[in-house]
């Protein structure tokens, strides 16, 4: 059969329309290929009616073509180039064939006809996930997979993370209800390219310091920088956290359908110290006093139930404690450091929480545990309620949660902490906002710490352990020998009067207010960090020491991607007491409120601290 010289669409359509199939082709403007015709097979033509001879040349691009039964008539003839005024035919175009012919090799084989060439064979999974970091630091970090994820229901998140620890302002025991989970990581990306709502993710923080308090020792517990948390052991560098989870989000941006979830979050290093609930693994800590640990932070499931005002979730498990600005997890704080405010309140409750979403501006909150920070089975366990009211503004600009965080009798116990609080966020601009927190808590019935600490006159020994001359939580406890503390007691009244004028135990408030100003910049890859706060611990149940503190802290955030952090950072604490005490920096077993074992306390008023961490996503 003659050759039939055709456009490049031309040629394609009468071979595909002929053999029956569905194809696609790729062409350069204006270039034509020269097409041999081939018969038609009877059995796959039968059906066919006759289609143009005419076709249009192509624009650049690609292009879908499926077989057809247009009848003739139904076809728009196009005008065509077939050949010049001069009745030649046009020159055939060979750059494209020459382009895709500059890198071949001449020696390879050639394929036979009909096979196809094998695919590459798939990079091995740490190239994937060591690529993964390197498309991150260079602005090219994965997205979330669109099928994944629903349309963010409310008001536009209020901030930018990276720099700073999330785009919403926080809320305890809960998914954020209508915002979707866009999240993705490094090792996921290896994994399965964060195709997949379950989630394996985690960090490494390692964190140093340098300070003015010297008498810390880490292999036996003892932190001269306390009440400074998280670089609690002064001039050393610590393994902070090794953290690993394992989660499904559920989707709680729609409103279509039923969804559920899960978290489960291993922690080991030495910030275990601020997580640890008694009962579960607490002898690490509380018997111990390791300077290392492992705690299974968090174990929850949660359900969505999208139908309830704007959707509700319910959260049944161990969870971080709903209020407060910061919280355990290095990557969800402003700061290495933590707030004394932070430090000395309740962390972790395991129980059941109710969160329901009833417009942009309202949402409410109520859950019940055993307590803060304790296990249902354990002596200090008690039914213990909370509810919290967030309120939004200002298109999510404000906000303002309130939390009622442990509804019980309020009697001293382990961490039996009732406690009010009121935090404000504030967004000034797409660069400035301030974070404010402020709580007020308390123990009734607090056991005095002088009949610990005193001798009793009649056997020149320690006062023993009676309703009328009660000691503070502990154990392995022996009249005139020690014991191992558990919770901090009260200093009642001034330790120098006799015991004549010594109550049994008395009421041990505390309160607290701690600001945060935050501004970001370098394109929201780092940030400035200024941390004010004053703590007044009336009767020194919290710290140790009665008095009132102030700390003020400026930080930076630095950021590679989304996936290294390092903040470094310097920090002041003045404390002002009164009987002459001293806080900081103070002799071991010396503390008025803790156990002194007869040693006084001698220590300072003030300290400086330069600390920093660097925390590895993946």
């Amino acid at each position: 059969m003659n050759c039939l010289k055709r456009s490049a669409l031309g040629g394609a359509v009468i071979l595909l329309l002929l053999s029956g199939k569905v194809g696609r082709i790729e062409a350069q403007s204006g270039a034509s290929v020269t097409v041999k015709a081939v018969p038609p097979d009877p059995k796959a033509s039968s059906d066919l009616k006759p289609v143009s001879s005419e076709v249009a040349a192509l624009n650049a691009g690609a292009y879908d073509v499926a077989r057809t039964t247009t009848p003739l008539a139904t076809v728009s003839p196009a005008p065509t180039t077939s050949a010049d005024e001069s009745g030649n035919p046009p020159a055939t175009d060979a750059s494209a064939g020459a382009e895709d012919d500059a890198g071949a090799d001449p020696q390879a084989p050639t394929p036979a006809p009909g096979t196809v060439p094998p695919l590459a064979a798939r990079p091995g999974f740490f190239t994937r996930w060591g690529k993964a970091y390197v498309a991150d630091w260079s602005g090219n970090a994965p997205g979330t997979d669109p099928s994944l994820v629903s349309k963010r229901r409310g008001t536009p998140p209020p901030i930018f993370s990276p720099p700073f620890p999330a785009t919403d302002w926080p809320i305890g025991g809960t998914v954020l209800i209508g915002a979707p989970d866009t999240q993705t990581y490094p090792l996921m990306q290896a994994v399965n390219e964060n195709k997949s709502r379950e989630k394996w993710y985690g960090w490494v923080s390692v964190g140093g310091n340098g300070s003015t308090n010297n008498r810390s020792n880490p292999s036996k517990g003892i932190p001269s920088n306390f009440p400074s948390a998280y670089d609690e052991f002064s001039n050393t560098i610590v393994l902070d956290q090794f953290a690993v989870y394992y989660e499904k989000i559920p989707d709680e941006a729609q409103q279509d359908h039923f969804d559920w979830g899960w978290r489960l979050t291993s922690l080991y290093g030495q910030d275990y110290r601020f997580t640890t609930s008694k009962g579960m693994l607490s002898q690490q800590l509380l018997v111990k006093n390791a300077q290392y640990g492992w705690d299974p932070v968090m174990f929850y499931l949660d359900f969505y139930l999208p139908h309830i005002g704007e959707g509700t979730n319910v959260r049944v498990g161990r969870y971080i404690s709903l209020p407060d600005i910061e919280a355990q997890l290095a990557p969800n704080n402003y700061t290495y450091s933590h707030s004394i405010l932070y430090t000395v309140d309740c962390y972790t409750q395991l129980g059941l929480n109710w969160t329901t979403k009833i417009n942009d501006h309202w949402t409410v909150q109520a859950g019940v545990s055993p307590g803060c920070d304790v296990m249902p089975w354990t002596t200090d366990a008690r039914v213990t309620g909370n509810v919290c009211v967030q309120f939004t503004w200002s298109n999510g600009g404000d906000d303002l949660y309130t939390c009622d965080n442990t509804i019980n009798n309020g009697k001293y116990g382990y961490n039996n902490l009732t406690a009010f609080y009121e935090t404000w966020y504030h967004r000034f601009n797409g660069h400035w906002h301030t974070a404010t927190e402020s709580w007020y808590q308390y123990m009734r019935q607090t056991p005095n710490m002088y009949w610990y600490n005193g001798t009793d006159p009649t056997t020149g020994i320690q006062y023993a352990n009676t309703p009328q001359t009660p000691w503070p939580e502990a154990q392995n406890y022996r009249p005139g020998a020690g014991a191992s503390n558990l919770n901090f007691g009260a200093v009642c009244v001034d330790p120098r009067l006799p015991a004549s004028q010594q109550p049994a135990r008395c009421y041990a408030p505390e309160w607290a207010i701690t600001n945060y100003l935050e501004h970001n910049f370098w394109k929201n890859q780092a940030s400035l960090n200024i941390r004010n706060e004053f703590v007044n611990d009336i009767k020194g149940q919290r710290i140790g020491t009665p008095g009132k503190y102030e700390e003020h802290l400026v930080g930076l955030n630095f950021w590679a991607g989304s996936t290294v952090t390092f903040r470094p950072e310097v920090s002041f604490t003045k404390y002002y007491g009164p009987w002459g005490l001293r806080a900081l920096n103070i002799a071991p077993g010396s503390a008025v409120a803790h156990l002194q074992n007869g040693n006084p306390q001698t220590g300072k008023t003030y300290g400086a601290t330069l600390a920093a961490d660097l925390i590895w996503h993946f």
